[in-house]
């Protein structure tokens, strides 16, 4: 692959990635390990070095709040756990939507070509 092709791979991974954790929010609070794991099992290397910026923008864009159960962390390194916020929620509503009708232009009307 060309390095213009990898940078356009790597940017819809990203994007597949950031609605699987949306997705997964939704259900109950997740964190990075579990995140990395679920990816890997369906077939996604993706590094930590990913991940946690990924987690830490899908923060800063409000769609997941870091909840501590009432705990302070032990330390900085200590596992953080994400839930979806009110406005992830709308985010992911919406996401559903658009994947449901990509999905059928896609592979749908693929299939009738």
């Amino acid at each position: 692959m060309t390095l213009m092709t990898d940078r356009i791979s790597r940017e819809i991974l990203l994007a597949f990635w950031k609605v699987h954790i949306l997705h997964h929010a939704g259900a109950g609070p997740i964190y990075g390990q579990w995140v990395l794991e679920e990816l890997r099992r369906h077939g996604f290397q993706v590094s930590p070095g990913t991940l946690y910026p990924l987690l830490a923008r899908m923060e800063q864009q409000g769609w997941l709040q870091v909840v501590n159960h009432g705990k302070r962390a032990a330390s900085p390194k200590a596992r953080r756990e994400y839930a979806l916020t009110p406005r992830g929620a709308r985010m992911l509503a919406l996401l559903r939507r658009q994947v449901e009708e990509l999905h059928r232009e896609v592979v749908e009307k693929a299939g009738e070509g």
